[in-house]
């Protein structure tokens, strides 16, 4: 080495070190006023209800009420917790059967195929009064398996199965058992999904292919079957799914640290070694609990507690299934723990070393999200998205199309179980999936507005889907990602620290842990310990059932307006903001810790993450030539397609209403089920959809090409006038837009064009119902979406023949015409 490599050599680690320093001063101040803002928020509900005078003295009368009150419902309470042990005592005696309120028909066993696993597929029943349209592409529910029981997505009716069956969707469910096949491995589990996934395209060949549902662990996992599958899915939907393990928002995502602060995966080995080569999901369901000690620790039971007249019944089906924990294989576990969760390899060099191999993945694909999970914030279950399509050109050249729904407020667990996000996101999710098929390659924000009635009552849902950019991803994550550049050195030093302990420590471990005595440090742990400990086998607890009964039948519960009432929940308030300082103080100190230790290792090595190192894609050469000849190729479909996105692309929105109408009509009005015409369509979309990005001007001018006739002009331009008056009229560019359109298509003879009729504002959206498209409230016109049962229009001229099967033209074309005309007319001086 040379003299000024090396001086160059020490000022660059130099400059690191000084960076770290910087980065540590901002951290600890940004810790500062995170810790000062829970302070401060705790003083402010001590003093709140002083202010609002909620406190008052209690009578002697509300004091002899209240004091009845506490026995009879610390009664009850304790019964409640007595019957979560006697119901975990049960369900394990029973060999821990699925959780589903609904009934169901296993089509195959995991267990009985070549390379047997824990997994099956079934078919889901439909309650009484359902009615299931085979006619609508199938959806398959994937359970995730997180450490936690089995039936997240299914063990209460308001949930993706229960809006799935409620749509009318063929519905299935990917589900597992307690304990998994011995070597039993990921790439087995995969495998099974392809072939269970295989048998409901079998059961279905005349459809679309069918659309797979993954929650959290599930969605990394048929991500992985969609990249080495890529022909199996129709559509992809993952919920709360972690995919960029590094990423999140310093000071507000603690949970990714855990591994660089235990020095990396050999826990997990060491855990699964205690249990005799088999992983004990409860520590998973811990680490969660963990994250919030508030809730886990006092707010829950407290919620029991004080609704204890009502709550009993949603706390025991939830502890049902969040009680009873699963077990992995040390195979399946150690490669979650050191691909994923530590090495990030989904989206930095890939699984088996694939580099990006989301890439291979062609169906559409919907990410929800929320703000408000403290597991997969939006960063985890986003930031994948930059790492496999650095800029909108890569993504768009790609023909994919990623939509993302954003939450601003549930937690993780909300995202499955909660029944109001049931019914408005996953409803509405469901009734988009025609939308989904039209929607040209790019990003998307789905968007979900409520719709009220005058007394303020949500009576309807309008869905459309704004134009996002790789730009707008990277924005959100507010801190950028040179924070995540110190977790390549976390992958490195867990990879060193996991060989240590499998030469040094493994082996002595398997000597002397045998089944028996892993399954009593399973029954050991605290989590299972709480729970039993208040079952009907501690003869402590002989006398609650008698109890709980005499008191059910004698209730006389304290009166909501006992002023001790407002005490005690300012005492739960007071308990509450404690534990979340104490939660804010230990996560700030984990984290500073995490930085100061691995920060300065980086800036020591000069650690650089590879995956961050991204150049922006220029477009090819073979790319702009295919581009350019393709400008003045193309036949009526193509034009009118090409139309309709540049009226979008200018509004940077679509109606889900209208996609939904586009598809309805082409599946009516062309072979739909066949697999060619499919793809014909969506490769119209994808070619034209890249031109308007890439070349918008050259796209508009060259539409001329593509309709030579000014007859054939005329039809388009009257039948996207019908068909989409809200787009036209979306802002003074649309409007503006269209003219311009007009005036190329037509020249002089765009002077004589009737104007379009502004529509009304929105005041309701109905949502298409089951195989029929309603259209939105907000048209004063007939759109193609209500009228895609007719035929088209047939004339004598070829050509207009040619239009009238290539556009969307409603079956009462002629009369909507000319009531739009007519109605066209009275307004056109204003317009034009």
């Amino acid at each position: 080495m040379s003299q000024d490599d090396y001086i160059a050599k020490q000022e660059r680690a130099i400059s690191s070190i000084t960076s770290l320093l910087t980065g540590l001063r901002k951290l600890s101040l940004l810790h500062i006023d995170i810790n000062q803002e829970s302070i401060s928020k705790w003083q402010e509900d001590n003093i709140t209800p002083i202010q609002k005078d909620i406190l008052k003295v209690p009578t002697l009368e509300d004091w002899r009420e209240y004091l009845a009150d506490i026995p009879q419902r610390l009664t009850l309470y304790w019964d409640t917790l007595r019957q979560r042990g006697d119901n975990t005592l049960t369900y394990q005696a029973e060999d821990r059967p699925l959780l589903l309120k609904f009934d169901y028909e296993v089509l195959i066993n995991g267990r009985d195929l070549p390379e047997p696993c824990n997994y099956s597929l079934l078919e889901i029943k439909p309650l009484p009064g359902q009615v299931i349209n085979k006619k609508l592409q199938p959806i398959v529910v994937v359970d995730p398996r997180g450490g936690h029981g089995a039936g997240i997505g299914g063990f209460k009716e308001d949930s993706e199965i229960g809006e799935s069956l409620r749509a009318g969707h063929p519905t299935y469910f990917i589900s597992f058992s307690y304990s998994p096949v011995k070597g039993q491995t990921l790439e087995t589990i995969t495998k099974a999904q392809a072939v269970f996934i295989e048998e409901v395209i079998r059961r279905h060949p005349k459809h679309d292919k069918p659309i797979i549902i993954g929650n959290c662990q599930a969605g990394w996992a048929i991500m992985l079957l969609a990249s080495e599958r890529p022909e199996l899915p129709g559509g992809i939907i993952i919920n709360g799914a972690p995919l960029a393990y590094w990423s999140g928002v310093t000071g507000r995502n603690p949970m990714r640290y855990a591994g660089g602060l235990m020095g990396g995966a050999w826990g997990t080995r060491l855990a699964s070694d205690l249990g005799n080569g088999r992983f004990d999901g409860t520590w998973l369901v811990t680490n969660f609990e963990n994250l919030n000690p508030a809730n886990t620790f006092w707010g829950k039971y407290y919620n029991l507690y004080s609704k204890v007249d009502t709550e009993p019944s949603r706390f025991l089906d939830f502890e049902q299934w969040w009680g009873n924990p699963v077990l992995y294989n040390s195979e399946e576990i150690e490669a979650i723990v050191d691909e994923l969760f530590i090495g990030n390899r989904l989206t930095n060099s890939g699984l088996g070393g694939q580099n990006k191999i989301f890439r291979n993945i062609e169906s559409p694909i919907i990410v929800f999200c929320s703000s408000g999970d403290n597991i997969t914030p939006p960063q985890q279950a986003l930031n994948w998205i930059i790492d496999v399509y650095p800029n909108d050109l890569d993504l768009k050249k790609a023909g994919k199309t990623i939509i993302y729904l954003q939450h601003h407020s549930i937690g993780h667990l909300g995202i499955f179980v909660s029944g109001t996000v049931a019914r408005r996101e996953h409803r509405q999710l469901i009734a988009s999936l025609d939308a989904v098929k039209a929607l040209p390659p790019g990003l998307f924000e789905m968007i979900i507005k409520d719709v009220k009635d005058k007394q303020g009552n949500v009576i309807d849902h309008q869905v459309i889907f704004e134009t996002r950019s790789i730009k707008d991803l990277e924005t959100g994550d507010t801190d950028g990602r040179e924070d995540e550049k110190v977790f390549s050195l976390v992958s490195r030093i867990s990879e060193t620290n996991s060989n240590l302990y499998e030469w040094l420590i493994r082996p002595m471990m398997r000597l002397f842990i045998s089944e028996p005595e892993a399954q009593y440090l399973r029954d050991a742990n605290p989590f299972h310990v709480n729970q039993v400990a208040w079952s009907s086998i501690n003869p402590m607890t002989w006398w609650l059932p008698g109890a709980a009964e005499l008191v059910k039948a004698n209730r006389r519960p304290v009166r909501a307006d006992n002023p001790l009432l407002a005490w005690q929940e300012a005492l739960s308030n007071n308990i509450t903001n404690v534990l979340d300082v104490y939660r804010d103080t230990r996560d700030s100190t984990q984290e500073m810790c995490f930085y100061s230790v691995y920060g300065m290792l980086n800036a020591l090595t000069n650690s650089q993450a590879n995956y961050l190192e991204q150049s922006t894609v220029n477009q090819s050469k073979e790319l702009t030539h295919r581009l350019e000849n393709s400008l003045t190729q193309g036949d009526v479909q193509d034009a009118t397609i090409r139309i309709l996105l540049l009226l979008a692309n200018e509004a940077g929105m679509v109606d889900r209403d209208f996609l939904a109408g586009f598809v309805q009509h082409y599946r009516e009005t062309k072979n739909y089920n066949s697999l060619t015409d499919r793809k014909a369509l969506r490769e119209i979309i994808n070619l034209q959809s890249l031109l308007v990005f890439t070349q918008p001007e050259e796209s508009l001018n060259t539409l001329t090409n593509l309709l030579p006739s000014l007859e054939v002009r005329k039809e388009v331009l009257e039948s996207v006038a019908i068909s989409e008056p809200a787009l036209i009229q979306t802002n003074d560019k649309t409007q503006a837009l269209w003219l311009k359109i007009n005036d190329i298509l037509l020249g002089e003879a765009a002077k004589s064009v009737p104007a379009i009729k502004k529509v009304a504002p929105v005041k309701k959206a109905v949502a298409p119902a089951k195989n029929k498209v309603t259209p939105s409230a907000k048209q004063t016109v007939t759109k193609p979406a209500t009228a895609q049962k007719a035929k088209p229009k047939v004339t004598k001229k070829p050509v207009a023949d040619t239009v009238s099967s290539k556009i969307t033209k409603p079956k009462t074309a002629t009369k909507v015409a000319k009531k739009a005309t007519k109605a066209n007319n009275s307004i056109k001086k204003n317009n034009l």
